[in-house]
């Protein structure tokens, strides 16, 4: 029944885990879908944080490649990870993912960048660990939007769920009645922001 469940793409809240791969400020002058992507992934960090989502956040290389994007509130992170593996899975967060879950984690839903490289094989080893992956894709992006769409289609093809940040958060709030309804309320109550989803 478990397994079923998994499979239908449901998110429980206390097996859920959110993966922020890379999204540092030095990337925005070669991604034009940058700003849009920061303003989702804003809105999906703060529901996060209202519905209590650990979150875990790597940033690429940041001796050369910066931190995470100013924009981005990430103070509730449990680990801010420096990272120069291309996946997200090193040791460090593994480790940190066995403390937070030590046998109960189910899903992880990932975002950030790019999708084609860092994204993909974080997600790619995900998988093969054993976790259901749902790939927020209003919240990820790549230098070109042919390498976003083949990504997404590949982790489509992999078994990952694409979807979009506002659907994670109402799968994992499901309830009206949810403490923090109100507070999210006011996060949702305009549209995400348009990435060039619908023109892929």
């Amino acid at each position: 029944m478990a397994r079923q469940v998994t499979k239908l793409g449901y998110l429980d809240i206390k097996k859920t885990l959110f993966m922020l791969c890379d999204l540092q400020d030095k990337f925005r002058p070669g991604m034009k879908m940058f700003d849009p992507v920061v303003k989702n992934t804003s809105k999906l960090l703060q529901a996060g944080k209202l519905m209590d989502v650990p979150l875990i956040v790597t940033e690429h290389y940041p001796e050369k490649l910066g931190k995470i994007d100013k924009d981005l509130d990430i103070r509730h992170a449990k680990g801010i990870f420096p990272k120069t593996l291309f996946s997200m899975m090193i040791p460090e967060v593994q480790n940190k993912i066995k403390e937070l879950f030590p046998n109960n984690l189910e899903t992880v839903v990932l975002f950030g960048l790019e999708s084609h490289i860092c994204l993909e094989q974080t997600a790619m080893d995900l998988l093969n660990n054993g976790y259901t992956v749902h790939v927020a894709a209003d919240c990820s992006l790549s230098r070109t939007q042919e390498d976003r769409k083949l990504a997404l289609e590949r982790l489509q093809q992999y078994g990952c769920f694409v979807t979009t940040s506002e659907n994670i958060i109402f799968k994992l709030m499901k309830d009206k009645k949810h403490p923090a309804f109100d507070k999210v309320k006011g996060l949702v109550r305009d549209p995400s922001v348009d990435t060039g989803l619908s023109k892929l």
